[in-house]
């Protein structure tokens, strides 16, 4: 003979709680003295506070962190700005340190480039004394004429001669000023690749072995 219908309902709904009881879950944190406070949804005193879940069995299921505070987030915030400027950097990094290796063979071609880099600055620089040296030839010739005027209203082509020939000679010493200043940072740029060049070498002989 069966179970009356009201048992089997009684037993279905039993059945049912202690599913519903076995998934139920207890929200605990620990107050400011380091007590336990616990509920089935989460205590208004765990608001703000790191809590557990836990399950009837007494099994931590999950640890849910605090809510982080306005200076934590600021320091986050910074430390993952400083992340992604790092691997900014070291990106940019590789490409320069990919872009050395196909530029150069070897140090002795590094050698080469500067001396190469170097000599043209010269040239350039030996049209410009040699065109001051034309110019200054030029001025003492104005120079040896203009003695006659002494005293004297001196023609405007030589006064006009003179002015434009010392504007030219100033422009020229400028020039040669930032040919100098070119041919120091020739000298730094190879000097800091060569170095990098070396370390990437001797890096590259180190992973071989």
């Amino acid at each position: 003979m069966g179970l009356p219908l009201h048992s089997i309902v009684a037993l279905l709904l039993a059945i049912v709680s202690s599913a519903a009881m076995a998934q139920k879950t207890i929200y605990c944190c620990d107050d400011d003295r380091g007590r336990p406070i616990c509920g089935d949804v989460l205590p208004a005193a765990c608001f703000g506070k790191a809590y557990r879940e836990i399950s009837p069995q007494g099994t931590v299921r999950r640890h849910v962190a605090a809510p982080l505070t306005a200076e934590e987030i600021a320091k986050r915030d910074a430390e993952e700005q400083r992340r992604r400027e790092e691997e900014a950097r070291l990106a940019i990094q590789r490409r320069q340190d990919q872009a050395l290796l196909e530029t150069y063979q070897s140090l002795d071609d590094i050698d080469y480039l500067e001396a190469r880099a170097l000599a043209e600055v010269d040239r350039e620089m030996l049209v410009i004394e040699e065109r001051e040296q034309e110019l200054a030839v030029q001025r003492e010739r104005l120079e040896q004429e203009s003695e006659f005027y002494v005293g004297r209203d001196m023609p405007r082509e030589i006064s006009t001669g003179l002015r434009l020939i010392d504007t030219e000679l100033a422009a020229y010493r400028s020039v040669r000023d930032s040919k100098e200043a070119e041919k120091q940072s020739i000298r730094e740029r190879f000097a800091a690749d060569r170095r990098r060049y070396a370390e990437l070498i001797a890096a590259g002989e180190e992973r071989r072995r």
